[in-house]
């Protein structure tokens, strides 16, 4: 019984070691496709803030200074963030979306003067605006699937060093006992059957002796008075 329970145990363990050894496969898959990705992303980034300065100067030497404008302007944000879920082998990632809420409020600005350049301005920056965001939501998941992969890696490794090797020992020492019990159980064996022999021959031997005594009993009765001599009998 103890032993099918420790077989079980064992197969569960080797079981959830395969399991939790492809998971870590898949989230290290995972992690270094994001790392690539943070890596790109960051030299977009790189670029587009330097396109965005640029673009930037441009409009301020075409239409001014209209940094005034822009603040008494704006009464809520123009572009917000919609986070969704990702599942990758049951860790769950974060994942940032940009989407434009409402319509443009600054339209007019540039009217009179440097309109391309501060439509380009817009455009730059918006476009930056979601390289961040993308960036944010990469950097977030690579932390969390740092930590995931630290923690799978420490459970793969306690399975694969200490539990599995600790249930194969017990298994081994069951298997022993129970080796060492069936040879006690077939000495014993053996000596009730010698035992149940030694009776046997016992007990043919007494029946041939009998079955000769009575065989000669009859073959040859005694006659009492030939052979056998009345002592003398003294009365008193």
């Amino acid at each position: 019984m103890a032993q099918t329970i420790m077989k079980a145990r064992l197969k569960g363990a080797q079981k959830g070691h395969s399991l939790l050894k492809k998971k870590s496969d898949a989230l290290t898959i995972k992690f270094r496709q994001i790392l690539k990705k943070i890596i790109d992303t960051k030299t977009l980034m790189g670029d587009a803030m330097k396109e965005v300065f640029v673009s930037l100067a441009e409009a301020r030497f075409a239409s001014g200074d209209f940094s005034q404008h822009v603040i008494e302007n704006v009464s809520k944000a123009q572009i917000k963030i919609r986070a969704k879920k990702d599942n990758v082998a049951g860790v769950i990632l974060t994942q940032y979306v940009t989407f434009n809420d409402g319509t443009d409020c600054f339209e007019l600005t540039g009217l009179s003067r440097g309109g391309q350049q501060v439509t380009k301005l817009k455009k730059q920056s918006a476009k930056t605006i979601e390289l961040l965001v993308e960036l944010a939501s990469l950097q977030t998941s690579f932390i969390i699937l740092d930590e995931a992969i630290k923690v799978t890696n420490r459970r793969v490794n306690a399975i694969e060093h200490v539990i599995i090797p600790k249930i194969e020992r017990t298994l081994t020492y069951i298997t022993s006992e129970l080796d060492e019990m069936e040879r006690e159980e077939f000495f014993r064996l053996k000596k009730v059957q010698q035992k149940k022999k030694r009776d046997r021959d016992a007990a043919e031997k007494v029946k041939e002796r009998l079955r000769k005594e009575y065989k000669d009993a009859i073959d040859h009765p005694k006659n009492i008075l030939d052979t056998e001599v009345d002592s003398d009998m003294l009365f008193n």
